[in-house]
């Protein structure tokens, strides 16, 4: 029912357009399009280290997240960080992030470089929260703490 693919430039405004949306409904953030438009394609483009990856049905993009490489000198190996996670409305609890989540664990479990994932959420997305702990996930070890220039 689902695939899953790497997202390119070619995705640059779709993705664009599921952050704006993400955004407003996870953090009761607006984002601004020019900058959320120059952070996606420093991604897209290869200037960061980070991926997009699209959950895909055979109407097209519905869902997407981007990935970052963190190194753990205590695991000796890499653990990515899931981020900016989007579903459009009308596929949720269908199975879409389930496939991405999948994707990722398939490609933990064939590589001797990677070692897990992780991610953060919003104290107050309480659905999200749910999603990643019926997928095995655990909130049990950290909080994260942040200081942001604005």
């Amino acid at each position: 029912m689902f695939s899953v693919r790497r997202a390119n430039i070619d995705d640059l405004q779709l993705i664009v357009d599921f952050q704006i949306k993400m955004a407003v409904e996870s953090e009761g953030v607006d984002l601004e399009e020019a900058t959320i438009n120059s952070g996606v394609g420093a991604v897209l483009k290869g200037e960061v280290t980070a991926e997009y990856w699209l959950v895909e049905s055979e109407d097209g993009p519905v869902g997407m997240m981007m990935t970052l490489p963190e190194w753990s000198d205590w695991r000796n190996g890499v653990v990515i960080w899931i981020h900016s996670v989007y579903v459009r409305p009308d596929y949720r609890k269908k199975g879409a992030f389930s496939t991405l989540f999948e994707h990722l664990k398939n490609q933990i479990s064939e590589s001797s470089e990677l070692v897990g994932l992780r991610l953060y959420v919003d104290k107050g997305n309480h659905s999200a929260q749910q999603v990643y702990k019926r997928l095995g996930m655990s909130a049990e070890h950290y909080d994260l703490y942040e200081f942001m220039k604005y």
